[in-house]
């Protein structure tokens, strides 16, 4: 996927980096893209960061642009059923982009868009589909070294791991009933055999040299100011007080508004899965 460097018209220009999306299939003898399918649309609900009771529970978020959500089929259970691409599509929830998909019974389905896929092609969920980016096999029959991404972590679940743009995990062993899947983070890690998962990396790998320029298109996306705590009272922030700008200086380290460690403290204590992580993440 291309991206566009704008002339600077204006200084927020300047440093705007953003998709041609060029990649997004269009109207028939016409510049603008295909409209969503509307039986795979739900409303969001927007929050603005306030739980039932009307409290803040995610700091730093409103406003933004409406959407709709698209229902993504990350489950791929219509076994054995070929399915037509009909289109490329712009999802406003993820990163990578979506295509509208036509099963040869006519039910149609959003699956996420792998690196190479266009309008037109057909994929297949099966047992024994071929090696071919967008078919879904269970990680049994994936060769070894195969990029892969939408891992299931239980079978039937659907994916959960690897599911944004350009990201891909590689099949690098078979034992038992495992397989051992290296990870973007490269962390190794062992996954049910009869797990589900797509052939290929995920499209759009160009999203990560977006630029957005100015603090307006953070805005769009629902992103508020974020206030850092040197710049607050010590009252409300550990990293507060002090006269002019002062550095952090707590013994303790730097620190969330409540006080718990921040900034490289390990977060993870989950000792029920730790079994499955042959190799920790670099």
């Amino acid at each position: 996927m291309p991206l566009r460097q704008y002339k600077p018209t204006t200084p927020s220009r300047r440093f705007r980096i953003g998709a041609t999306y060029s990649e997004l299939t269009r109207k028939p003898g016409s510049r603008q893209t295909v409209e969503p399918h509307k039986a795979l649309l739900q409303p969001i609900k927007r929050t603005g960061g306030r739980n039932n009771k009307g409290r803040i529970t995610h700091r730093f978020a409103g406003g933004g642009h409406k959407r709709m959500y698209r229902i993504i089929d990350f489950k791929r259970n219509k076994y054995d059923v070929p399915a037509k691409v009909l289109s490329i599509e712009y999802d406003p929830n993820r990163t990578c982009r979506i295509s509208l998909v036509e099963y040869a019974d006519g039910e149609k389905r959003y699956i996420l868009t792998p690196e190479g896929l266009k309008p037109g092609d057909t994929v297949l969920a099966s047992h024994v589909a071929d090696i071919r980016p967008g078919n879904s096999l269970p990680l049994r029959a994936i060769p070894i070294g195969t990029l892969i991404h939408n891992i299931e972590l239980n079978p039937g679940k659907g994916g959960q791991m690897v599911r944004s743009a350009g990201t891909s995990a590689q099949l690098m062993a078979k034992e038992t009933k495992y397989a051992q899947v290296r990870l973007p983070s490269g962390e190794t890690r062992l996954v049910l055999l009869t797990c589900h998962a797509t052939i290929g990396s995920v499209g759009n790998a160009e999203h990560e040299n977006e630029a957005y320029g100015k603090a307006g298109k953070s805005r769009w996306l629902g992103i508020r100011p974020h206030v850092r705590g040197v710049a607050m009272t010590p009252r409300d922030h550990p990293h507060g007080g002090g006269e002019a700008q002062s550095p952090v200086g707590r013994k303790k380290g730097p620190a969330t508004p409540w006080g718990k460690p921040a900034l490289g403290r390990k977060t993870r204590h989950n000792k029920a899965t730790d079994k499955f992580i042959v190799r920790r993440r670099s």
